[in-house]
């Protein structure tokens, strides 16, 4: 999830000259961001369904927040290029 949203922003930034294609990475940015959103609410009921140690749990449980952190802030970006793109319509 973090790759392609990774490689929609550099396909975003690379055509900050042409609206039509930024705002279409950006859709896609946003779009990944939700399918993210259901995979850690997914991940984390499965992860505490399944795994016993504590332990484990916690540091399992803190490295899917930070990938969603990560997805999150990926999401942050489109929507900077979106303002950046309507500041210069």
């Amino acid at each position: 999830m973090l790759t392609a949203q990774a490689k929609e922003i550099s396909l975003a930034v690379q055509h900050l000259q042409n609206t039509d294609h930024v705002i279409g990475h950006c859709i896609e940015i946003n779009r990944l961001e939700n399918d993210a959103d259901r995979m850690f609410q997914s991940a984390i009921g499965e992860l505490f369904d399944k795994v016993k140690d504590p332990i484990d749990v916690i540091k399992r449980k803190e490295i899917i927040e930070t990938l969603e952190k990560a997805t999150d802030k990926a999401e942050d970006v489109a929507n900077v290029l979106e303002t950046i793109i309507v500041k210069n319509a």
